[in-house]
């Protein structure tokens, strides 16, 4: 056989022809060869084609969506369960007004104009929810009636108290006890040591940053060309 090999000696076609590697005629071919070479299986496999995903992937990702969705209608549905405070109505605050924002907090929060600013500048730090909540604080203490007293307060411990909701406020554990305590006979007052503790916090964290703020310095800016020009 080596000699033959040498020698450049070639079997015929009918020689050994299970070692045969080479082209299969076309009236020879299997049938498994000509399906996966017809043109439907061709298409089936077009690479340009993306695989069929899995059921479980499928269904893992249809859960996934489902959730999401199900927890911006929860959130949708909890932002809108207390009416948000308009802007209060009041006049064009004075220059010294303006100037007084800066001595003190309590002078700030006193003023509607100063309110409305100060909380203009908390949604640009995504932290209006402190003013919104002082001011339902606010309004709770000037209810007499006592159904009215029992909606409000539950309406403002899912929006600002409780721990499901988006609009959450920073309170400590001790306040949050108490206010669990007296949700089963509620008084206008219930909200007053959280309102404190949120007073506080936007006092020492926020305030300074507003005095500093663009939008403090715009103001000073504004009403002093207004004076100058009168």
């Amino acid at each position: 056989m080596c000699f033959r090999k040498r020698n450049g000696y070639r079997p015929p076609d009918h020689f050994n022809a299970k070692f045969y590697t080479g082209p299969v005629p076309a009236d020879r071919e299997s049938p498994m060869t000509r399906s996966e070479t017809s043109p439907s299986r061709a298409q089936h496999h077009s690479p340009t084609q993306k695989p069929n995903t899995c059921c479980f992937c499928w269904c893992c990702c249809c859960s996934c969506s489902w959730s999401e969705d199900d927890k911006r209608g929860r959130r949708k549905a909890q932002e809108t369960k207390l009416e948000p405070f308009p802007c209060e109505p009041c006049p064009k605050p004075t220059i010294e007004e303006i100037k007084q924002w800066a001595q003190s907090f309590d002078k700030l929060m006193k003023n509607p104009a100063g309110r409305n600013k100060f909380r203009e500048f908390l949604r640009t730090e995504y932290s209006e929810e402190n003013m919104l909540f002082w001011l339902a604080c606010e309004d709770l203490k000037k209810e007499i009636n006592k159904s009215a007293i029992e909606e409000k307060t539950r309406l403002i411990y899912e929006d600002y108290i409780s721990i499901l909701s988006p609009k959450e406020v920073s309170l400590d554990s001790r306040v949050r006890e108490v206010i669990n305590r007296r949700m089963q006979d509620p008084t206008p007052h219930i909200f007053e040591d959280a309102q404190l503790q949120i007073y506080t916090l936007m006092h020492r964290d926020s305030y300074p940053r507003f005095l500093n703020s663009s939008v403090y310095r715009s103001l000073v800016q504004g009403g002093s060309r207004s004076s100058s020009e009168s």
